[in-house]
């Protein structure tokens, strides 16, 4: 379960997390933020709030990124950026794969280019190997099989991952978060050219995510700052998943993967009917239990 949306302060922060227990989340990996904010909620250990697994701060280069929310990181300085989050307690680093460069205007047409070379990102993998975390990397371009190529351990968005790059994923068992909530399903006031990128990679997705889980990919239910987890869950079921394998994304195989032990025991959320007859029911959880407190 991915959020990346904690950009607003810790309130903001402690604010969602609420949200999400009471939805029956207990577990959030946040990809990327205001370091002080989600390291220090990655250490908090609250009966009743879901264990937050955090990133730190986005990794990327001077304007390949929104200039709101992140620092830029100059090329020559990204391991040693790596090395500052892991000593702040990072179990996670998060890179900026591919962005378009901005402008005042927002994201230039035609710029979406890699951000840091493959030398400096297979460096950064080994850093974070080697110190016990794990990469994750934003890709929405076809480098998105370079960055597997040379280790990344979770790709988050991917829609441009090939049946090749998915397999190679696979075979090393890492992860793969499509948010397909921010990808396939655009809002009612999209542009004709957004929704047509979003019907084009609705379609490879229906192919990829179902070689993904036959190849050992960890598919991971993510909302990105535009769904939940249950829409995600429906999404992840009408682009090939079963209902179980579907399920899977946000529980069992999410938590086998993730490992985070303190959110092994003590957690529970319950439904009215059977989610795997009905993904809808999802959306109402009849009780949740968080950490050992009843949050709902």
């Amino acid at each position: 379960m991915k959020d990346d949306h904690t950009l607003g302060g810790e309130a903001l922060a402690t604010r969602r997390l609420h949200a999400y227990a009471s939805s029956g989340v207990s577990t959030v990996r946040d990809l990327g933020g205001h370091a002080c904010v989600t390291l220090s909620l990655a250490r908090s250990r609250t009966d009743g709030m879901p264990v937050v697994i955090a990133a730190g701060r986005f990794l990327a280069p001077e304007g390949r990124y929104f200039p709101a929310m992140y620092e830029p990181v100059p090329p020559e300085e990204l391991h040693l950026a790596g090395t500052d989050q892991l000593m702040q307690g990072a179990s996670w680093l998060k890179l900026i794969g591919d962005f378009p460069l901005m402008a005042e205007g927002g994201p230039v047409p035609g710029s979406l280019a890699p951000t840091f070379d493959l030398g400096s990102v297979s460096r950064l993998v080994d850093l974070a190997h080697e110190r016990g975390a794990r990469v994750a990397v934003h890709t929405q371009s076809p480098h998105a099989g370079a960055l597997v190529s040379v280790g990344v351990d979770s790709v988050e968005h991917g829609e441009w991952l090939t049946e090749d790059s998915v397999r190679a994923l696979g075979a090393r068992r890492g992860a793969w978060t499509p948010t397909l909530a921010a990808i396939t399903d655009p809002p009612p006031e999209a542009t004709k050219k957004r929704r047509a990128y979003a019907a084009e990679a609705s379609e490879r997705l229906r192919v990829l995510l179902p070689l993904a889980v036959r190849s050992g990919v960890r598919v991971l239910a993510g909302t990105d700052t535009v769904s939940t987890v249950a829409r995600e869950i429906t999404l992840l079921a009408r682009h090939g998943l079963d209902p179980t394998q579907a399920l899977s994304a946000a529980s069992t195989s999410a938590q086998e993967w993730l490992d985070p032990e303190p959110a092994r025991s003590g957690s529970l959320v319950t439904y009215d009917a059977d989610p795997r007859e009905d993904l809808t029911v999802l959306e109402s959880p009849v009780a949740a239990v968080i950490r050992g407190r009843r949050v709902r």
